[in-house]
């Protein structure tokens, strides 16, 4: 009776040994997890295709949420549903961050996709006639950024103190009287069919398979100060999670892709 009570017992003990073993095992095995903001193309195909696996390689799993606007990122942000976005540049952060009094940050610089001038109607600036529909993008700073464009191209000429975010009221000279209409980002290239030409922003361009330095009747100099930024929350900036992220976009892989996979498109600029 005596054996059986410590045959008993003893497997007791084996059996909370194993248990114990097993959540030490389990918590050992603990998975670090970063979630991110980003939209389409480029932004979550380079986190999908290169930073996934750089950081899975550290233990570290990052889920990518998908974003089709330049709003709902930044918000999901400042109210903690995700850790980081990856989407947009830096005038744009700046301009949105003090319009909504949000704390947010970049830490890394990462690739300049140039924005450029499209169209289903016309082959080149010369067809451009009297009147024609020029759509553009409708927030400040990619507003500034299209009118900007246009001016270089000699179609339009801005105030002086216009700056990066320029306006419809900057215009100081439209020699062919140019009608605009202002749209959201997302929905310029939708707007091709209606329009003369539209001026689109990259990342949307790539997106219905026009490429930028093929399709476009003029783009953005390599020397833009429009470069797209990891951004995160100002109290996570000095966050090591997050700074392997920055670095992890900032690495020899990522350029290499880029500048692979884009063919000039979207320039590195790390």
């Amino acid at each position: 009776m005596k054996r059986g009570l410590l045959i008993l017992v003893s497997l007791v003990v084996v059996a909370g040994l194993v248990i114990g073993c097993g959540e030490v095992e389990e918590a050992t095995t603990e998975v670090e997890r970063i979630t991110i903001g980003a939209t389409p193309v480029p932004h979550a195909e380079i986190l999908e295709d290169v930073v996934e696996p750089l950081l899975a390689e550290e233990g570290i799993e990052l889920e990518i949420r998908e974003f089709t606007d330049y709003v709902t990122p930044n918000l999901a942000l400042d109210d903690g549903s995700i850790d980081a976005n990856f989407f947009q540049h830096t005038p744009y952060l700046e301009n949105f961050s003090a319009e909504r009094e949000l704390d947010l940050v970049d830490i890394a610089s990462v690739h300049i996709e140039p924005i450029g001038l499209y169209s289903e109607q016309i082959d080149s600036l010369d067809q451009i006639e009297e009147g024609a529909l020029i759509a553009i993008p409708n927030d400040t700073t990619n507003e500034g950024r299209a009118l900007l464009l246009l001016e270089e191209a000699g179609l339009i000429e801005l105030s002086s103190e216009a700056g990066l975010e320029a306006t419809l009221v900057d215009i100081i000279d439209n020699p062919k009287e140019l009608e605009f209409t202002e749209l959201e980002a997302a929905q310029l290239p939708r707007s091709l069919p209606d329009v003369t030409a539209a001026v689109i922003n990259t990342n949307y361009a790539l997106e219905i398979d026009l490429v930028p330095t093929n399709d476009s009747l003029i783009i953005e100099g390599s020397q833009s100060p429009y470069a797209n930024v990891l951004v995160v929350r100002g109290v996570d900036q000095e966050d090591q999670l997050l700074n392997k992220l920055a670095a992890a976009l900032n690495s020899q892989q990522v350029k290499d892709y880029i500048e692979e996979e884009y063919g000039g498109s979207i320039v590195p600029v790390f």
